[in-house]
């Protein structure tokens, strides 16, 4: 069983006057002083596990996890130069908890127990520490500035022919493996030279008349090995074993088979039949295969997810929705009025918007949740008067608003949200709300080292 703290606190040394061991040592005060946001990391530890025993390794506690956690999105480590850091740097030993006697964490050990931490726990996390900052009166949550941005997948540009040579490749290796590890027996052909030599020919050819015979190559031979996949997993399914690799190994053939036949038909959909694939039946990576096609005013295509951020007069990040699909602006505006009042109990007095979200539909929401005065950047036909008290109120949000735009910047270089790097969904939710809980911290840090 894992504990929530150690219960006497490891040999360190003192602090330095240096500024970022200034920041540590206010974050590390910040962690101390909300002590509900480790039980919560501490239950997501716990989960599946057995009863407390008395012996064996204890491993990580769920402090030194969220603080590792902290760590890794405040400089932009990997989780090897995590571990590295954390073994080395005297300033991160002393935040991390870790003495001189103990020689740290593997990046292994690192990277199972952050991992282990929830999206939903990330956003209690950061609610609670609102409730700190609003105790400490730095954020009090009555003005608020909401605008929506997006964070891409790590993947390639999702071509055809790239995508049909990731199926050739990704199947051909799970068929060697079962062939070579379990002994299944399996007559296949590896084709993936072919496939490779097709996937470049189609990149450099100059006119679609050049590519449409590749394209059916690279088609004919990206149905033969998913036909060889699905041979393979008839086998596998066949047999009665308790081996769990090859329990894994079946699941990842019908996996990535699912997802190839998918690329197939969009692909064979496009260039032989000439028809225009909706974005919601593509598939843009096998190997993310959560992400979206995000258009931002029909000029820039991103590959990932939309975020909608609200920010607050403290540049405090309120409140962070990551959305599946592409949904208008203005049908996000009264979910994210809404969760202002989950948060704060109460609505904001002001609230400044991006233009995408006006609408007069959308101003008369806002107006019978009594805010005072709703700004949206564009008016789209609505009058300053309407929307405020006054054309004075009206240009004072406008400018307020274009507070959130350097916000969004801040976290995309210093904290990573320009692009995921973590795999799968709920890991692409846990990146961005672990992203915003160490801004908010580091924020939170150097307000109160202004006061002192």
């Amino acid at each position: 069983m894992r504990k929530k703290q150690q219960k006497q606190m490891p040999l360190i040394e003192p602090a330095s006057s240096h500024p970022q061991d200034r920041e540590l040592e206010i974050i590390s005060l910040l962690i101390d002083n909300t002590p509900t946001i480790c039980d919560y990391v501490l239950q997501d530890l716990n989960k599946g596990k057995a009863k407390k025993r008395n012996t064996g390794a204890q491993g990580m506690s769920a402090d030194q996890v969220l603080r590792a956690a902290v760590v890794m999105h405040l400089y932009s480590f990997t989780y090897e130069q995590l571990a590295f850091h954390i073994y080395d740097s005297r300033a991160l030993r002393r935040f991390c908890r870790i003495g001189f006697a103990d020689k740290g964490f593997k990046k292994s050990a690192i990277n199972a127990n952050i991992k282990r931490i929830t999206p939903h726990t990330w956003e209690r996390i950061s609610r609670d520490l609102l409730v700190h900052a609003k105790d400490e009166c730095i954020e009090k949550g009555r003005k608020a500035r909401i605008d929506c941005t997006v964070v891409e997948s790590n993947i390639h540009k999702p071509y055809d022919s790239i995508q049909l040579f990731d199926c050739v490749r990704v199947l051909t290796r799970l068929l060697y493996k079962a062939r070579d590890d379990f002994d299944i027996k399996i007559i296949f052909s590896d084709h993936l030279c072919r496939a490779k030599r097709r996937m470049v020919g189609i990149q450099y050819a100059k006119t679609m008349k050049q590519r449409f015979p590749l394209y059916k190559d690279l088609l004919k031979v990206t149905q033969k090995t998913i036909g060889y996949a699905i041979k393979a997993e008839r086998r596998l399914a066949a047999l009665y074993t308790t081996d769990i690799r090859m329990f894994a190994l079946l699941n990842d053939i019908k996996h990535y088979g699912d997802l190839a036949r998918q690329v197939y038909d969009q692909t064979y959909r496009r260039v032989v039949q000439g028809e225009s694939v909706p974005a919601d039946q593509k598939v843009l990576s096998i190997f993310e295969d959560h992400t979206d096609v995000i258009i931002k005013d029909n000029r820039d295509t991103h590959y990932g997810h939309k975020i909608c951020l609200t920010g607050g007069a403290s540049n405090l990040i309120l409140d962070c929705v990551i959305l599946e699909g592409n949904p208008a602006d203005t049908d996000l505006v009264e979910q994210m009025l809404d969760r202002q009042k989950q948060i704060y109990g109460r609505y904001p007095l002001k609230v400044a918007l991006d233009g995408g979200f006006a609408s007069k539909d959308n101003l008369s929401k806002a107006k019978e949740r009594k805010i005072k005065d709703i700004c949206f950047a564009k008016k789209r036909g609505l009058k300053e008067t309407d929307m405020c008290r006054s054309e004075y109120v009206y240009k004072q949000l406008r400018r307020f608003r274009a507070g959130i735009e350097s916000g969004i910047s801040w976290l995309k270089r210093s904290f990573g949200l320009t692009r995921c790097t973590w795999k799968g969904f709920r890991s692409f939710k846990c990146y961005v709300l672990s992203s915003v809980v160490a801004a908010n911290l580091l924020t939170m840090a150097r307000k109160k080292l202004a006061t002192v």
